[in-house]
This record gives structure tokens, C-alpha cells and sequence, in this order.
């Protein structure tokens, strides 16, 4: 039998004992869900020309969930909060669970439809996810490739405490450092949200990979960190966080054991470039060390499992690394059995619930109760 076929099932033998902020949830549109938040104009809109947009992951055909994560109800797996809330929430221990809705809104050619569907997505957040569940927080869908819209999208829901970060995607028309995107960035850093950035997406027909299309899912799956790879050279190099000090970024679903190796690189490089870009006042790997957060789901399982401490060790320690469970997909990870090393009792507090509460500014355990 295949991971996708056990993976649940181990899950449900495993009760959760440790408390956790899970920093990676899908909550997931059932069909019309967003048609009480349009206008009539692009209500019409939406019945009449439907989506405008370039596709990126297109596998796995169907819906990529463990097969336990579809509810009773007849909803997709990801729709139905009553069934999230009782078999993940509950289930788990989630002290807080960060939403990120995958659904494209964000990545409309049509700017103004883009926006449209951006607020919606947000609105549906608020009204059917956030008002009747404490626990849950969520990623503010912004139309990243419009700098206009995307700060005014940011600008109206700043205010707002459900809202703790702005989602992007992987996959963009441009790697993320690019000055096109600092608007959007300065109105998020005037707000103190820091920007999280998926696995996904697809804008302008970006290639699933720096050499072009892959034939298989299982490239694209393997290879998805590249893209994260350019963006965090990018916004280094672009020289952001030196007009942004307090900007903050969170690599969600993309892995992070090729973090000390990248540092290692663009150090070394901008020992030799350095004149090309004198935005860079100090090196690679400092600001990786202080704007990046990651969080774990799909964590690397080395051969070695003692290997796992030593890359944490190369990344200068845990206090960066937030937990994750990508819930409800295929390759979801169980608290429990998310590492093969045991891990003190400190460093396992700091991934499971601590580094995200600083991060996302979240309250403390004895005000969350």
C-alpha cells in the first residue's frame, strides 16, 4: 500500500499529546462558496467568463487529500470546518491553525478580478471561518502581481486580528525580490504582517522548473524548492530588507534543509560580487539568519536520522522553525511522527508552538485558553 493509503491510518492509532500551532492549514472552497461575497458585477462576471489565469501544479488529477479528510457532509476534503475542527483541531491539540486558501483568487491575469476575488476570498475567511472558530487565524489573499490592488487589499484588512500574514505563491512572474512586488511589501511591513510564501501557484506560465516543464508530478514535488531558492536570493540581493527592517518572511511547504547551503553560497559570492549590488551591506546568510522563517511539512528525512540536528545546527539553531502539517493533503504530517530524532524538550516546545507565536505575534498560551 501507498503513504497517501497509510499515512491517515497511523494518524487515527496516534493520540496528539503535544500542543501545536499549526502553521499550515487548507481550508478549502466547496463550489459557490465565494458568490455571496461578489458584487453582482463580477458575480456576472465569474457565471459568465469564469477563470483567467495560467495553470501551475496540475497534479495530482483530482483532489491531492488524505482519504479519511473527506467529510461525512459530501464536501471537498478541506470545506467543512465542522469535520476540520473535530478530526483536526480537536484532534491534534491545535492551540492555533494559520489557514492559507489555495484557490487562484490572487492570481488573475485581469487585475480588478483578481481583486475582486482576492476580497472575497478574505471576506469568506472572516465570516465562515474565523467568526466561528477562535482558533483559527488566516493568510490575507492579496493579488500579488498588481502592486495597486494587492496594497489596497492589505491597507483594508490590516486592521483586522484575524489576518496574520499575506499569502503569495511560489510560483510568480517574477522572483519575489523583484521592486514590482515592494509596494506590496512596504504596505505589509507598515502593518508589521510578515508574508508567507507557498508551495504552488502558477502566473504567466512559469515553468514548474528552472530547465522547463517536468514530465512527472514526482519532479515537480522534488524540485518545488528551487523556487524558493530564487526568491530568497532575490529579496536579499534586491536589497528589501534593508528598506524594510522589520519585514519578515515564512517559507511554508518548501523544505528547509537546503537553507545552509544556499547561505553558504551567496556568501561566498558576494564576497567576489559584491560591487553589483552595494544594497548589500552586510552578508547573505545574516539576513537569511534574521528575515526567514520555515516551517517543517515537507520535513527532510535524512537516511541518517541524527543528520536532521545536525542541519539544524547549520541553520543556527530551531528558533526559525515552525511546525506544519499541510492538513488536509496526501502528505500531511502527524505531530508525532513528523521527526525521526527525539528532540529536548526546549527545541521541541520552540518548533511545535513557540516560533510561530512570535512569529505571527499570537497570545500567550495562558491568554490563548
Amino acid at each position: 500500500m501507498t503513504q497517501t493509503q497509510t499515512q491517515p491510518r497511523a494518524a487515527r492509532r496516534t493520540a496528539a499529546k503535544q500542543m501545536i500551532i499549526d502553521c499550515d492549514i487548507h481550508n478549502v472552497m466547496a463550489p459557490g462558496a465565494l458568490e455571496p461575497y461578489l458584487s453582482n458585477r463580477w458575480l456576472t462576471h465569474l457565471k459568465t467568463f469564469g477563470s483567467r489565469q495560467h495553470s501551475g501544479n496540475v497534479y495530482p488529477k483530482g483532489s491531492p487529500a488524505r482519504y479519511d479528510a473527506f467529510p461525512p457532509s459530501g464536501l471537498p476534503a478541506g470545506a467543512d470546518l465542522g469535520f476540520m475542527q473535530k478530526q483536526h483541531l480537536d484532534g491534534l491539540n491545535v492551540e492555533f491553525g494559520i489557514l492559507g486558501p489555495l484557490s487562484g483568487s490572487g492570481s488573475q491575469l485581469d487585475p480588478e478580478y483578481s481583486a475582486a476575488l482576492s476580497a472575497a476570498t478574505n471576506d469568506w475567511q472572516i465570516k465562515e471561518w474565523l467568526e466561528p472558530e477562535p482558533r483559527l487565524r488566516a493568510g490575507m489573499i492579496v493579488p500579488a502581481e498588481h502592486s495597486e490592488q494587492a496594497v489596497a487589499e492589505i491597507e483594508r484588512l490590516a486592521g483586522h486580528p484575524g489576518f496574520v500574514q499575506v499569502l503569495l505563491v511560489a510560483r510568480s512572474a517574477a522572483p519575489l525580490g523583484d521592486r514590482r512586488y515592494w509596494k506590496m511589501y512596504e504596505a505589509a511591513a507598515r502593518h508589521d504582517l510578515p508574508v508567507g510564501i507557498h508551495y504552488g501557484g502558477g502566473v504567466r506560465g512559469v515553468p514548474m522548473s528552472a530547465a522547463g516543464w517536468p514530465s512527472f508530478y514526482i519532479e515537480d514535488h522534488a524540485g518545488m524548492s528551487a523556487a524558493f531558492q530564487a526568491h530568497v536570493a532575490s529579496l536579499i540581493f534586491g536589497g528589501i530588507f534593508e528598506r524594510l527592517p522589520n519585514l519578515r518572511i515564512a517559507l511554508i511547504e518548501g523544505g528547509f534543509a537546503w537553507l545552509p547551503s544556499l547561505a553558504w553560497r551567496m556568501d561566498t559570492h558576494w564576497q567576489r560580487f559584491r560591487a553589483e549590488v552595494p544594497q548589500v551591506r552586510r552578508r547573505p546568510s545574516e539576513y537569511l539568519r534574521e528575515h526567514f522563517w520555515t516551517t517543517t511539512q515537507p520535513i527532510e528525512e535524512p537516511h541518517r536520522p541524527a543528520d536532521l540536528l545536525k542541519v539544524f545546527e547549520h541553520l543556527g539553531g530551531t528558533d526559525k522553525v515552525m511546525f506544519s502539517t499541510d492538513y488536509p493533503h496526501w502528505d500531511f504530517d502527524h505531530p508525532a511522527h513528523a521527526f525521526q530524532v527525539r528532540l529536548p524538550a526546549a527545541q521541541r516546545d520552540s518548533i511545535y508552538t513557540e516560533n510561530a507565536r512570535a512569529f505571527y505575534k499570537l497570545p500567550a498560551r495562558a491568554e490563548s485558553r
